[in-house]
């Protein structure tokens, strides 16, 4: 006001008549509604969090008991009963260092090489080292294989390869994240047929005939189902032959196929395991026989 009065006094003096005050007004506005917007956040993350709870309990009632057995499985870390048996976790501290091996099926080491089973030269009573060259040869040609291949390279931790009894058994597992069939059928999955073919290629010109075993897991079929695990197994097992046969492998190197439904888990302590899924290809030790290729008659 102080600077407004001379400004005042020369206009009055200048027309005769007074003149009023400039009046200068200072408005703060305040941003955000009526006691502000925080509240709204708050109030919208506890009706989502609501929301998601109740579509939680929705799904656990809409579902079965395999279905949540199934989902369940795919969340659980499968490999921590292994891990609690090795790499250190014995110790004092029941810790583990990140140089420790460990005994994880189908896992790489620190060098990049992967792990090869052994543990059936043993029972067959000498493990020499022409034996032991040839698995991991067998192995390193799979990996190459499938290294060379986009589409399937992630496959290669469902391969197995190991020493049995009669021969060299290759193991084609699913897991949480794989299958090598459609659910409950004898139906392979297109990754699957993808794996069939690396395997085909490495097999192809190799002498040794072949068992084809299938396997499954211990999962109940549904009440009101016409089949059992019996016959799944079989079937997919017959599946592989069919698919190895278009991958190149003489039919006369079929020895035989078997069946044996959930009596060889491969993680004995959880049958309902999806490793338990699986497909075996055993490489005999002793030589094929020379079967004549079938005409194309019909047969009787």
């Amino acid at each position: 006001m102080a600077d407004a009065e001379p400004v005042a006094a020369n206009r009055m003096a200048a027309t005769g008549k007074p003149v009023a005050p400039i009046i200068v007004k200072k408005v703060t506005i305040v941003e955000g509604g009526h006691h502000g917007g925080a509240w709204k956040v708050a109030y919208a993350d506890f009706v989502t969090a609501m929301m998601a709870f109740f579509l939680l309990l929705w799904l656990l009632g809409a579902t079965e008991e395999k279905q949540r057995k199934g989902i369940a499985d795919y969340f659980s870390p499968t490999l921590v009963k292994l891990r609690q048996e090795t790499a250190g976790s014995d110790g004092l501290l029941k810790g583990s260092s990140i140089t420790d091996s460990d005994t994880f099926p189908n896992t790489r080491n620190l060098s990049g090489m992967r792990t090869i089973s052994t543990s059936g030269l043993k029972e067959k009573g000498t493990s020499s080292k022409q034996e032991r060259e040839k698995i991991a040869a067998l192995r390193e040609k799979i990996d190459e294989k499938l290294a060379a291949k986009r589409e399937v390279r992630h496959l290669a931790r469902q391969v197995r390869v190991m020493r049995a009894p009669e021969g060299i058994r290759i193991d084609l597992m699913d897991d949480a994240d794989f299958s090598m069939f459609e659910l409950g059928t004898t139906i392979l999955t297109r990754d699957a047929r993808g794996l069939i073919g690396v395997i085909g290629e490495v097999l192809r010109n190799e002498p040794a005939p072949l068992i084809l075993r299938g396997h499954t897991d211990s999962l109940p079929w549904r009440k009101g189902v016409v089949a059992n695990n019996w016959s799944l197994s079989a079937g997919r097992a017959e599946a592989m032959r069919q698919a190895l046969l278009l991958s190149g492998i003489a039919q006369g190197r079929m020895a035989r196929i078997e069946g044996v439904a959930d009596t060889e888990p491969l993680i004995a302590d959880n049958p309902a395991d999806p490793r338990n899924r699986r497909i075996s290809l055993l490489l005999l030790d002793r030589p094929a026989p020379m079967v004549a290729e079938p005409s194309s008659g019909q047969a009787r």
